[in-house]
């Protein structure tokens, strides 16, 4: 193969504490340093979610902005993707940073079970979010949990709600929701070449799973995340140490594979986003 990999760093995400791990970044600070040593390894995007003084999440514009602001000075050309994920604030409050036109923003378009809740998407506020990311010029990244989310995203490519090409990351491995499963993980890709054949597609595996998705996305063609976000071990016995080192473990199955990694500079283009300002 030959076709450049798109790795995404999940920085942060809502769950992680440094209780669970002493290398999850909170404070502003941090996260801007872990996702430097992120880029640095090989990661073009970052996905971000911010914490508030107590470190809880929150959807607080300013915060989000203070994040970017340092991510552009340290990693200039990164793609900075925001997450618009329901742990962080409910309603519109979950938009109110879209209005800082990141590169991309995380999208979910239909709700599912989560470990111990319902993330709730109704129809209202998915439509809201979409038109917030035509109206500021913000890729969303489809968060699909399960295979309606793969017919609804091209539904609403279709009838203009999101622009297209899409990009699709599935997401496994969640309790409640899909499992990490390969001959799923290979029907969600005839799904959506299905019935969005110019779509891109990456995906995302929690907790132990994170490498197992890793390696069927690199394998197949497609890009692929990692971070703390989503799993806070290298092994059953062993701490993540960074971001990076996970990003690392990406990184040499890319070698494995024989598909170069990404810049930050290729990404784009094969997103086809605007240039990085």
């Amino acid at each position: 193969m030959t076709n450049p990999c798109i790795l995404c760093a999940a920085i942060t995400g809502s769950v992680p504490t440094k209780a669970n791990n002493p290398a999850v970044p909170i404070t502003i600070q941090e996260q801007i340093e872990s996702t430097h040593e992120a880029y640095e390894v090989g990661a073009s995007i970052a996905h971000c979610h911010v914490r508030d003084d107590e470190g809880k999440p929150t959807s607080d514009p300013d915060r989000f902005a203070r994040l970017m602001e340092g991510i552009k000075a340290h990693c200039p050309d990164m793609i900075i993707q925001l997450s618009t994920g329901g742990r962080s604030g409910s309603g519109r409050d979950r938009g109110g940073m879209l209005p800082l036109r990141p590169d991309m923003a995380s999208l979910a378009v239909g709700s599912n079970n989560f470990p111990t809740r319902v993330y709730e998407n109704s129809p209202d506020l998915v439509d809201w979010l979409a038109s917030e990311m035509i109206a500021y010029d913000v890729m969303p990244e489809i968060e699909a949990f399960d295979l309606s989310h793969i017919v609804q995203a091209a539904r609403m490519a279709k009838d203009g709600r999101i622009k297209a090409p899409l990009y699709v990351q599935f997401v496994m491995n969640v309790k409640n929701a899909m499992p990490a499963d390969e001959r799923i993980f290979d029907f969600y890709i005839e799904t959506l070449k299905r019935f969005a054949p110019d779509a891109l597609w990456c995906a995302a595996g929690v907790g132990p799973a994170q490498i197992e998705v890793n390696e069927w996305a690199i394998s197949k063609g497609g890009h692929t995340r990692a971070g703390l976000e989503d799993n806070m071990r290298l092994d059953r016995d062993t701490l993540a140490p960074s971001n990076a080192a996970l990003i690392k473990r990406a990184v040499d199955l890319c070698e494995k594979y024989e598909r170069p990694v990404a810049t930050s500079k290729q990404a784009r283009q094969i997103l086809g986003l605007r240039p990085a300002g």
